[in-house]
């Protein structure tokens, strides 16, 4: 059974209390680091970049689950220097080459993931299944945050775990993103998710952290 995991999203954090917020982090033992990478092209929004990335990396230990909503991604990973035990995710619908951004990751260590929309059906990963780590699904469409969930992800969620699992790739991991809040996170664990990128509807809704990282571990099955 996959490990249930949460990703704090990095674009909701107080960076006044910043060094605060990581070690909360870190006490909670926090899975992964949500960075989103926004270029202005692929979504009509700017947000983190390559220094940010390399500065987290020396406050904390915690890996980063790199979500790189940019064109022609498989020309700039270098620019991140992806780590091993790291995710890195690239969206199909930003580039021709998935396979060739996928080894990209793969030659750095790192985990691989591919990102899809929610329009995006799941064949286009038919032939990239022994490329990948992970999907991440979109569960609004991505840009901005705040967003309502579109309700069909759900079942998304649901046909991409059978997917995967009727294709002998029950270790390729789900992650969600976009309006993961309480109520919302307990409906993606049912249909199949295990990774989960907690933003400003459950993690960062108010001021106890930690208090809201266990709240959430609660609805993903504790």
């Amino acid at each position: 059974m996959l490990k249930q995991q949460i990703a704090p999203s990095m674009m909701c954090a107080d960076y006044r209390t910043f060094a605060d917020l990581l070690k909360t982090f870190e006490e909670q033992k926090i899975e992964y680091l949500h960075i989103d990478v926004m270029d202005g092209v692929f979504v009509k929004n700017y947000t983190l970049g390559t220094d940010f990335c390399r500065r987290l990396r020396d406050m904390t230990a915690i890996p980063l689950d790199i979500h790189l909503m940019i064109t022609e991604p498989e020309w700039k990973i270098d620019w991140f220097a992806p780590r091993p035990g790291e995710y890195v995710s690239v969206h199909a619908e930003a580039t021709d080459h998935l396979q060739r951004a996928l080894a990209k990751i793969r030659d750095f260590g790192a985990r691989p993931m591919a990102a899809l929309n929610p329009a995006t059906p799941l064949n286009v990963l038919d032939y990239v299944l022994d490329d990948i780590d992970a999907v991440l699904l979109m569960t609004v469409n991505p840009g901005f945050a705040g967003q309502k969930l579109i309700p069909q992800t759900l079942k998304k969620i649901t046909d991409c775990r059978e997917y995967l699992d009727t294709r002998g790739y029950s270790h390729v991991e789900i992650e969600v993103d976009g309006n993961v809040s309480f109520v919302n996170a307990e409906k993606m664990y049912a249909a199949g998710a295990n990774i989960y990128v907690a933003g400003s509807s459950s993690v960062f809704c108010g001021e106890d952290i930690a208090a809201n990282i266990g709240k959430l571990r609660m609805r993903i099955g504790g």
